[in-house]
């Protein structure tokens, strides 16, 4: 299963990407330490930021975002570094990085980009499109980090090409 494709599927919107580069690599890293935290491992910010393929000041501030969100932990000292309570990766969703990083907007706006577009005064692609964003937010609601990590363990899914 891979879930990351959505991040470079095309929608016309301000961003062309359905996900920022902010949320990519804020799912990239979210899936990196909850697979760390999984084998009770804390991973640093350098080491996030080389598997991610990311700045690491531009990498330090998505993950003060998730700290701030509760999604990840940051632990400070000579042993710390960034972790998920192991107890707690099934329980956290796709749904809850994207809003922490990109907010609800996914799920709003018009297909074509329209300022006007909604049930009484729909742009030509507006009912597909509709379906379209329900089922990503079926996805992102449904799928947790857990199962993310374990199928890059098992080697079914890549977080580097």
């Amino acid at each position: 299963m891979s879930v990351l494709i959505f991040c470079h599927t095309f929608v016309p919107n301000k961003n062309k990407y359905m996900f920022s580069k902010a949320c990519e690599y804020g799912i990239k890293a979210s899936i990196y330490i909850a697979l760390n935290s999984h084998e009770g491992m804390r991973v640093s910010l350098k080491a996030i930021a080389k598997e991610i393929n990311s700045p690491e000041a531009f990498t330090a501030k998505i993950l003060q975002d998730l700290v701030r969100h509760s999604i990840i932990n940051s632990v400070k000292g000579a042993y710390g570094g960034f972790e998920i309570d192991k107890h707690a990766i099934s329980s956290i969703k796709l749904s809850q990085i994207v809003n922490a990083i990109d907010g609800d907007s996914i799920y709003r706006g018009c297909g074509l980009g329209l300022h006007t577009c909604d049930e009484e005064h729909p742009c030509p692609v507006h009912d597909k499109f509709k379906s379209v964003r329900d089922e990503l937010k079926y996805m992102l609601e449904n799928t947790n980090l857990e199962e993310l990590a374990l199928d890059i363990k098992s080697g079914v899914a890549f977080l580097k090409t």
